[in-house]
């Protein structure tokens, strides 16, 4: 019987430092992340110029590349044309079409690869 004790009181003791130990580094994993402020990429936020195709879409004007991503994924929510069965992928309207390279339908991650060819 007494050995049954000394087990669970051991256990408990066990299970507290590890508690406390876990505490210790989750504050200070969150006084690292806290210390240091996320800057963005040069290369993201560099204007880059549309061509005639895709500034149909988003307009004319050199912007940065995640602006160029807000705006064309604007366009498509503004016109619904994200497929309602398939959610991944795109159909496009006369203005995307040149733009997907005359193709009806592509998917959101083919639809980045084909807008880097209309950038510059």
């Amino acid at each position: 019987m007494a050995a049954k004790k000394k087990t669970k009181k051991s256990a408990k003791k066990s299970a507290k430092k590890s508690a406390k130990k876990s505490a210790k580094r989750t504050t200070k994993k969150a006084a690292k992340k806290s210390g240091k402020k996320r800057v963005p990429s040069a290369a993201f936020m560099r204007p880059v110029q549309p061509d005639s195709a895709l500034g149909a879409v988003v307009g004319n004007s050199p912007i940065p590349r995640t602006e160029l991503t807000k705006k064309l994924w604007q366009y498509i929510k503004r016109n619904g044309l994200q497929d309602s069965k398939n959610r991944r992928n795109i159909n496009a309207d006369d203005k995307l079409r040149p733009v997907f390279g005359g193709r009806s339908q592509v998917t959101m991650f083919d639809m980045t690869k084909l807008v880097n060819k209309h950038v510059s």
